[in-house]
């Protein structure tokens, strides 16, 4: 299992801030006005050779003081449960609020580690202030500025040294994960593909409770498939219902090799969509999207080309997945998602020799060479396939660090389509011959 940090703490002390830093994005809005985080933001983060999911938490906007309070309760409980550490982030300038004593509560009775990071420590004086912290009875307390990043070295240091390093089991079968936004009938697929209801199907959003585990062999096929509804019932908050499964869903992702991201054509594509997708492309995962309850579309012979284009605009740039429209209540193109699931996983494993790449690629870059770049002129003498667990090319030139992206993105097409890479991120590395 993946390492996950959660970034917990009332609104507006720089939760965003210090999210942005670690995962090196500018994607969580940062404004002085609390509450402003309202979608989760989860990312990867490295330090120290480790890398690791940090979440944001996030902020809440409520009418009443009162469910706003019991909303950030009940996000800290799940992720006690649910992450590897927790960031309890506080702010210096305005010292210990009642809420802060509230969160210190549940976390000193929670026994994961829990690191105090005062943040807004910018001078000597606010260096004195931050002694106050210790009155939580956390341990240790780190001062920072998530601002300018000073602390967060020393910080993140301590956070590393909790993780997890226990070797994962050897499974030689293929995992494919499900995963998707409650109630998209993710559960409902899994017992369609057995035949029968291994889980509980309600259209309650969050009945599934735990990531199911499923050796599935028929048909030819044999691999892992887990269910990662991954919610619970008992969560008030619509908002949590959708944090609790993020959680789940990253836990399950990392462990995968292939993710099949279920939407729901009622709805289309949405943020934490994309978020669940780009996150599977950075871990390098093979990704399927399956469209279902496509049987309550009203469509003519165009709406699934303007479906597909509409994900395609909003995933950019790794479009190149399989799309499958099902419906899993008419049973409709089910085993279809299998089969791409499948060719997606044997596209991950492919190796092209050293000879066929260049004798396919170096007449391409002769015919189509990197644009110079300050009056020097970019040669590639050849490319070879690295040996890892996922499709990565070393590119051998004079002069990789004049080489662009929008350049590396032709080469990678060019790689696709002569190669065949669906539903596979790859990376492209430059390096000096």
């Amino acid at each position: 299992m993946g390492n996950i940090v959660a970034i917990v703490g009332r609104p507006n002390v720089g939760k965003s801030t210090l999210y942005n830093r670690l995962t090196e994005t500018r994607k969580a809005i940062v404004d002085d006005m609390s509450g402003v985080t309202r979608d989760r933001h989860y990312g990867l983060a490295e330090w120290t050779d480790k890398s690791f999911t940090v979440i944001d938490t996030g902020g809440y906007v409520a009418n009443s003081e009162d469910v706003f309070e019991i909303a950030i309760r009940e996000q800290v409980l799940i992720a006690i449960e649910e992450a590897t550490s927790i960031i309890f982030m506080v702010d210096v300038t305005t010292g210990i609020t009642d809420l802060d004593d509230d969160i210190a509560a549940i976390l000193r009775r929670s026994k994961k580690p829990v690191f105090v990071a005062v943040n807004k420590v910018d001078n000597n004086q606010l260096l004195a202030d931050a002694a106050q912290f210790y009155s939580f009875g956390l341990g240790e307390i780190y001062c920072l500025s998530s601002m300018t990043g000073s602390g967060t070295g020393e910080l993140l240091d301590e956070v590393v040294k909790t993780f997890d390093e226990t070797a994962e089991v050897e499974n030689d079968l293929p995992v494919f994960a499900i995963v998707g936004r409650p109630n998209v009938g993710k559960s409902s697929m899994i017992n369609a593909l057995l035949g029968k209801d291994r889980n509980i199907v309600t259209n309650v959003a969050g009945t599934t409770r735990d990531s199911i585990h499923i050796h599935y062999k028929q048909f030819g096929h044999d691999f892992m498939l887990v269910d990662t509804a991954g919610l619970r019932k008992k969560t008030k908050v619509r908002e949590n219902i959708e944090f609790y499964s993020v959680m789940r869903t990253i836990g399950a992702l990392e462990e995968a090799d292939v993710i099949i991201l279920m939407l729901d054509a009622t709805e289309g594509i949405e943020s934490q969509d994309i978020n669940i997708f780009h996150l599977a492309e950075k871990n390098r995962k093979g990704v399927v999207l399956v469209v279902n309850k496509w049987d309550l579309v009203e469509k003519d012979h165009k709406t699934a080309k303007a479906f597909e284009d509409t994900i395609k605009e909003k995933i950019a740039p790794f479009t190149d997945v399989p799309i499958i429209f099902t419906s899993v209540s008419e049973k409709q193109r089910i085993f279809k998602t299998l089969e791409a699931a499948q060719k997606v996983y044997d596209n991950r494993k492919k190796k092209i020799s050293t000879s066929k790449l260049n004798d396919f690629l170096l007449p391409v870059i002769e015919k189509t060479p990197p644009p110079a770049t300050k009056g020097k002129h970019i040669k590639i003498k050849y490319i070879t396939q690295i040996n890892a667990s996922t499709p990565m090319f070393a590119f051998f030139c004079n002069l990789p660090q004049y080489i662009k992206d929008p350049y590396k993105r032709f080469l990678e097409n060019k790689l696709r389509q002569e190669f065949d890479f669906t539903g596979v991120p790859l990376q492209l590395f430059f390096r000096q011959k």
